[in-house]
């Protein structure tokens, strides 16, 4: 991990190597927090600019609203304050990462009382699943963790505990010689990757999950509805069975991280020809020419640094 030089806490800047919490801190215990994954590119024009900032911290507030969080500052101060994390770095491009986290004041279950604290962190992060995954493609598993229930855990909220579920499915993954895991919802159909959204072209149709399938409403995902609109390329939620995967023409994930990452091969079985799509670096080389800035229609995207 590349350090950068100072993080934002508490309404501070402070060196990166003081930006510490106690032992026993509530949400290190319980995991009872939010946070937002967030990317600063630098254009062609060599300007810095950040995807989809607003959206992000709209979202951060909304996970925070659904856990019963009350963030002590306001939307404008956290999206500020974000780009002034980047400028204080001096950084070109980096990942971004806001956090929400109930404080060391209270322990226990209720969270009633317990000090909420925010911090935000930035610093060069490349390709999450490689640039080999992203040019050549991934291989996933089918995971034997399933996703939360939409009931039990509120799939909405992007929160830090949720996460476990994540991890042991990635950790599975990996272990297993794999790239990444691709769990199912509690009913058995297509959910995410471990921190993914997943999109598949079947008999020559994009399709993706709907929420009602326990995976989280991706920023990333949401930029893809928008790039097949301009496209032309019919796109459907639905339900996704496993078995369609295996035969699908196409498939990649999005992410803040992973971007748009094609897979080239699931549970051993390859996917098209085994290469990027025709489709999948269609989309993928409009979602690089937006965020390099160099698609005009969706400048609205970029809040420049």
């Amino acid at each position: 991990m590349e350090k950068s030089e100072k993080i934002w806490l508490d309404g501070k800047m402070v060196p990166w190597h003081e930006a510490n919490v106690h032992v026993l801190t509530h949400t290190l215990h319980y995991g009872f927090g939010v946070f937002e994954g967030i990317r600063c590119y630098q254009t062609t024009a060599k300007k810095s600019i950040i995807f989809r900032l607003k959206e992000h911290v709209d979202r951060l507030f909304a996970s925070a609203t659904i856990l019963g969080i009350k963030i002590p500052y306001s939307n404008e101060e956290i999206f500020a304050t974000i780009l002034n994390v980047v400028r204080e770095n001096q950084l070109e491009e980096c990942y971004i990462r806001p956090i929400a986290f109930l404080g060391h004041n209270k322990m226990g279950l209720n969270p009633a009382g317990v000090n909420v604290r925010v911090a935000v962190a930035a610093w060069p992060w490349g390709a999450y699943l490689g640039d080999d995954g992203i040019n050549k493609g991934i291989r996933v598993r089918i995971s034997s963790f399933t996703r939360h229930h939409v009931n039990v855990s509120m799939t909405r909220a992007k929160a830090c505990g949720y996460y476990i579920n994540s991890i042991m499915a990635k950790a599975e993954a990996v272990q297993d010689g794999y790239d990444e895991a691709i769990l199912l919802d509690p009913s058995g159909f297509v959910s995410e990757g471990s921190g993914e959204n997943i999109f598949v072209l079947y008999k020559g149709k994009l399709i993706t999950p709907s929420l009602a399938c326990s995976n989280l409403e991706g920023i990333t995902r949401d930029a893809v509805f928008e790039i097949c609109k301009d496209l032309n390329i019919p796109l459907e939620e639905r339900h996704i069975t496993r078995d369609e995967l295996y035969i699908a023409d196409e498939i990649f994930l999005t992410g803040t991280a992973a971007e748009i990452t094609p897979v080239r091969e699931v549970d051993n079985r390859t996917i098209g020809s085994g290469t990027k799509g025709k489709i999948t670096d269609l989309i993928q080389k409009t979602y690089f020419d937006i965020v390099r800035g160099n698609n005009p229609k969706f400048n609205h995207w970029l809040t420049e640094v």
